[in-house]
């Protein structure tokens, strides 16, 4: 298994990866905002991603976005091969991409926004930490890349402010150099599930009525 930074190389990938995007959103029964092959091998030729390939087969993969002038960047699209999944494959590839993204941009904030528990564990032990969306981008670019998302309802109503989702940032800047050489913090799983549910409890209450 390699973990590669992606190319031109790998468009062959491209509608592979947007049909494993979608179909793991299906079966979860999450929203999410939809890519395009040709978005996705826009980030394969600015060499904004990453793919994890067993030979010659697709096994996972996840991409950069830059938003206000490189001062933020988010780590998207994240998805394993149902093939390879629940072998620590995911936690591998953010890690990748994560490292990438503080290579080309040192001085971005790095953020993420998500309903997956599963993902929430790893950016915190990646060192983000949830946060409010109004520290997140302002881009308009961003937040319309949500307009697929079946819950961007809910985004619309609270006027951006909260969503089933989960906001999360890395500031390079905040980091200190003790913190960095400590133990990462245990994750509270429970509490991010507590978490989730009081959203869902809260908006979608509001949706039936």
């Amino acid at each position: 298994m390699k973990i590669v930074i992606a190319n031109t190389s790998h468009f062959k990938y491209a509608q592979l990866i947007c049909d494993t995007i979608g179909e793991s959103a299906k079966v979860r029964g999450t929203g999410i905002a939809k890519r395009t092959p040709e978005y996705i091998q826009k980030k394969l030729e600015n060499g904004n991603a990453v793919i994890a390939l067993d030979g010659d087969k697709f096994a996972g993969f996840c991409y950069i976005e830059v938003w206000g002038h490189e001062k933020f960047v988010a780590n998207s699209g994240l998805i394993v091969h149902p093939d390879y999944r629940n072998q620590g494959l995911a936690k591998k590839i953010k890690k990748a991409v994560f490292d990438l993204s503080k290579e080309k941009f040192p001085d971005a904030k790095i953020f993420g926004i998500t309903t997956g528990l599963a993902v929430m564990k790893i950016n915190y032990e990646l060192g983000y930490k949830p946060v409010t969306f109004s520290e997140l981008t302002d881009d308009p670019e961003f937040w319309k890349g949500c307009q697929t998302c079946k819950n961007f309802d809910i985004l619309t109503r609270t006027e951006r402010k909260m969503c089933l989702c989960t906001g999360m940032l890395h500031d390079p800047k905040a980091t200190s150099k003790k913190e960095k050489i400590q133990e990462p913090e245990k994750v509270n799983s429970k509490a991010f599930q507590r978490l989730k549910k009081i959203k869902e409890q809260l908006f979608l209450k509001k949706k039936q009525k």
